[in-house]
């Protein structure tokens, strides 16, 4: 069986999808401490021809705060980002589809910002046909003190996975000679660069949220995409 673990990400770009489509269980981390600098609650969308950030807005915490702990700040103005996405896609081919989508996942009353993105990986998962399980991390039962890669192993082994796939971002990470040793195939998943018009754009902005794909493309092309366009190492 194949598995794969993330931390929990806000509309995030199709490979992310891609990860989920391509094992039979994705973990999600709700209880590793959460970075400042990572896209955990934020993204970028398109706004007259350039990229743009989104940001979920989180109440002051301290630094070493786990995900599952961090709360959604009462800044954050839902209307507003709607009204942000309203006014950059709205001639966008697919809007009429995917705008009612956003208006789900962006009002979804929860206080509790890794439940919200939660939430929001969920609903994107249903209207692609994503099958895959998804597990919250805290939900395993092993010992949670346990770091990186001794994690994720023993994740590995308490759902019986031979085999984990992870971001072609972990290269410079992770080890698969190290997961050997536990009879564990660590593979590399890398999304190659999925290209689709964007209004009149002479230039393509690339690896944008899932909000830009589901805009400018159908659920069909996408879903056919989600085992495209791929490599494994």
């Amino acid at each position: 069986m194949k598995i794969a673990i993330m931390q929990p990400y806000f509309l995030p770009y199709i490979g992310y999808f891609q990860l989920i489509n391509a094992v039979e269980k994705f973990v999600v981390y709700d209880n590793i401490e959460y970075s400042k600098k990572g896209w955990i609650n934020r993204n970028r969308y398109l706004q007259n021809n350039k990229d743009y950030f989104f940001t979920i807005p989180i109440k002051k915490n301290s630094d070493y705060s786990h995900i599952v702990d961090l709360k959604i700040s009462e800044s954050y103005k839902r209307e507003k980002i709607l009204n942000r996405f309203y006014n950059a896609y709205q001639k966008a081919p697919y809007f009429r589809q995917t705008f009612p989508i956003l208006e789900k996942i962006i009002s979804y009353s929860s206080e509790s910002l890794f439940h919200y993105i939660l939430y929001s990986i969920n609903k994107i998962c249903n209207i692609l046909e994503i099958k895959t399980e998804i597990i919250v991390s805290s939900n395993i039962d092993i010992d949670h003190n346990l770091k990186s890669e001794k994690k994720i192993i023993e994740i590995c082994k308490k759902l019986n996975s031979k085999t984990y796939l992870n971001s072609s971002g972990g290269i410079k990470i992770y080890s698969k000679e190290y997961f050997k040793k536990f009879n564990i195939d660590l593979i590399f998943l890398e999304s190659l660069l999925l290209r689709y018009s964007q209004f009149n754009n002479e230039k393509f902005v690339p690896c944008l949220s899932i909000v830009d794909v589901l805009m400018f493309n159908s659920v069909d092309t996408i879903k056919l995409n989600l085992n495209k366009n791929l490599e494994f190492k």
